[in-house]
């Protein structure tokens, strides 16, 4: 079994609720996470970011900076997805990485991996300087109009969280 099939069964086991079966998992595979997540080959290392979000690894949430400040685009794209799956249930992650996800939601080359970014503020508390950042991105013309729709509607998401409080 290979860590790309691994994460599979470990996300079947979270799903299922099998905690016993995914802390096994994890105790056997953390080590091959890290040392893909090292890895020269950026499609290793994609694999290995998008395992901790499978493994429900939350004891590794310090790695993601490492992807998430990765030289490759799907590498950083792979960490996005995961930490945007790990703060659906615990939003402070979000909150924990909100400099640099609005570092990449705004500057970042790639446009897939600006549209993660902005993605991930969805499951994070609705901070005013991130929705003062997310307006920007909606309203500028110059920016392409998937990264615009989606600054727009996680915008409005938060500000109706701020409402609700």
């Amino acid at each position: 079994m290979d860590l790309a099939q691994a994460a599979a069964l470990a996300d079947e086991y979270a799903a299922r609720s099998l905690e016993k079966e995914l802390a096994a998992l994890r105790v056997e595979w953390a080590d091959e996470i890290e040392a893909a997540a090292r890895d020269a080959d950026y499609r290793v290392r994609a694999v290995a970011y998008r395992a901790l979000a499978q493994f429900r690894f939350r004891q590794k949430l310090e790695l993601l900076r490492r992807g998430l400040e990765d030289e490759s685009p799907a590498v950083r794209g792979s960490a996005l997805i995961a930490l945007e799956g790990l703060s659906r249930t615990h939003p402070g992650d979000v909150n924990g990485y909100r400099p640099l996800l609005h570092e990449l939601a705004a500057r970042d080359a790639h446009v897939a991996v600006r549209r993660l970014a902005i993605v991930c503020f969805k499951n994070g508390t609705p901070a005013r300087e991130t929705i003062q950042l997310l307006d920007g991105i909606a309203g500028n013309d110059e920016e392409d109009a998937e990264v615009r729709k989606t600054a727009r509607s996680v915008s409005l998401l938060l500000v109706k969280k701020s409402r609700a409080k």
